[in-house]
């Protein structure tokens, strides 16, 4: 077996071709472009060749370019926003093998899937507007100031970039879901009754978003919105935090006792001051540009946790966020939301005791509301692996494809080399996809082990006999 090369980014740009109308301006046209390393001839080379496929495709397609194959690389394009684009070129695979003494390389296009990568490019922008606004926002903030534009997007991308995971790219990407909690009515009551309490008693509050476990309780912000944010949250900011608490010395964070209640106090900020007892350490409190009731509404980005429950707190960008403010939260939140998140561990800990049969593998999306349920990477944490092989994630995402190309409900079912059953179905905007491992059993006891799996975990959201 030879050498294989993984799929990587190649450059990541972005360019608007009104900025350099005139020969001798194309430099202009250049927003960001990653590497910084890449000579200036280069950078201009590529932009122009991105610009004239843009161009070509306007003359055969009323739909924007997308992507670009050859044999070596994969570019995909975004228009965002109206005459800015975002191009990210990435490395096909490949395995080297000898021939007669010569190198042989021998590509694998099939790997990279656009739907995939196009998710991500997508979600790229999605990230920066987040912590940003978008480019037309910046601009016009700015008195149309190109360079404060380029400035935020090195400043964000150089960072950013580095945790891009393209060889782990699978079909959760397209989805980009939101994992759901579903409580019985009277906790979700309590949840409901505990944030309507905050925001009464703290009006500088404009949204609350309530997670347990990394998954979403509540919400008060739009879908896509709160789909943005949640990425951020499970992807970003609990690990760095979780792995700051392994690391100090104090994560143990004894209980204290709350003197308006008496109960135990288990609660802490993760955005905001790390220490109730240093006044002069308010920590990062990050700024969010969200669109729930106007476009680029900014606010600040408060998040507490307890336990394993956590309040995202959205704070007008009107506020003064001091230590006294944090500390008013602290002391109303802290024994508040304590009780609450042992209370809904409680159901958490007996669902997870009816774990999933180790035999399947599921992929469970819903349009409507961006609702997510899987355990095709419930072995990700523990292992640093999937739990299923590349091979059948790319197969289910072409499977996905070939679904939504049609306006159809409608149910696959394939058998691979492997001997798995991969089994896809769609009905009402709802996805379900399924990987089971049963060597010998046949087309019908298929058929009937999905029926079932169906009726115990979905048997009020999905309906496809």
């Amino acid at each position: 077996m030879g050498t294989k090369g993984g799929i990587s980014l190649v450059n990541f740009c972005v360019f608007n071709p009104t900025y350099g109308p005139r020969e001798g301006e194309e430099h202009k046209k250049i927003v960001f472009f990653h590497p910084k390393d890449t000579d200036i001839d280069s950078q201009i080379k590529h932009i122009g060749l991105c610009e004239a496929i843009v161009r070509f495709n306007r003359t055969f397609s009323d739909k924007p370019c997308q992507s670009l194959h050859t044999t070596k690389r994969r570019q995909l394009f975004l228009e965002p926003e109206k005459d800015f684009w975002m191009i990210m070129t990435v490395s096909v695979p490949y395995t080297e093998k000898s021939k007669d003494g010569q190198p042989l390389y021998e590509y694998h296009e099939e790997e990279v899937q656009d739907t995939v990568y196009e998710a991500i490019l997508q979600q790229a922008y999605r990230m920066f507007q987040l912590f940003n606004g978008t480019f037309a926002y910046i601009l016009d903030r700015t008195g149309n100031n190109v360079k404060v534009l380029q400035q935020r997007l090195e400043h964000f991308y150089v960072r950013y970039l580095q945790t891009l995971r393209l060889a782990h790219g699978d079909i959760l990407d397209i989805f980009s879901g939101i994992h759901f909690m579903p409580l019985d009515k009277n906790t979700y009551l309590h949840v409901q009754s505990f944030i309507n309490l905050l925001e009464a008693s703290f009006t500088c509050i404009k949204y609350t978003a309530f997670l347990y476990n990394d998954q979403l309780v509540w919400s008060g912000l739009e879908q896509e919105d709160m789909r943005i944010i949640y990425k951020y949250l499970i992807s970003s900011l609990f690990p760095s935090y979780q792995e700051q608490e392994l690391q100090s010395t104090t994560s143990a964070s004894p209980a204290r006792n709350s003197s308006a209640m008496g109960d135990v106090h288990y609660g802490k900020f993760v955005t905001g001051p790390p220490d109730m007892q240093d006044e002069k350490n308010m920590g990062k409190i990050p700024r969010v540009y969200i669109n729930t009731e106007t476009p680029n509404e900014e606010c600040y980005l408060l998040v507490y946790r307890a336990h394993n429950a956590s309040v995202c707190m959205f704070l007008q960008a009107s506020t003064k966020v001091t230590f006294d403010l944090c500390r008013k939260l602290d002391s109303f939140l802290g024994s508040r939301l304590s009780q609450l998140a042992s209370e809904i561990g409680e159901q958490f800990s007996k669902r997870a005791n009816t774990g999933a049969d180790s035999a399947y593998r599921f992929i469970y999306f819903n349009h409507m509301n961006l609702a997510q349920k899987t355990t095709v990477h419930s072995d990700m944490r523990k292992t640093g692996s999937v739990s299923i092989p590349p091979e059948t994630l790319k197969l289910l995402t072409d499977i996905s494809s070939d679904m939504s190309s049609s306006p159809e409900d409608g149910e696959i079912i394939v058998k691979t080399s492997t001997d798995n059953w991969v089994v896809g179905k769609k009905s009402d905007q709802r996805e379900f996809f399924v990987v089971i491992n049963q060597k010998n059993a046949n087309l019908i006891e298929i058929n009937e082990e999905v029926k079932r799996l169906c009726a115990s975990n979905f048997n009020s959201i999905f309906f496809l006999d």
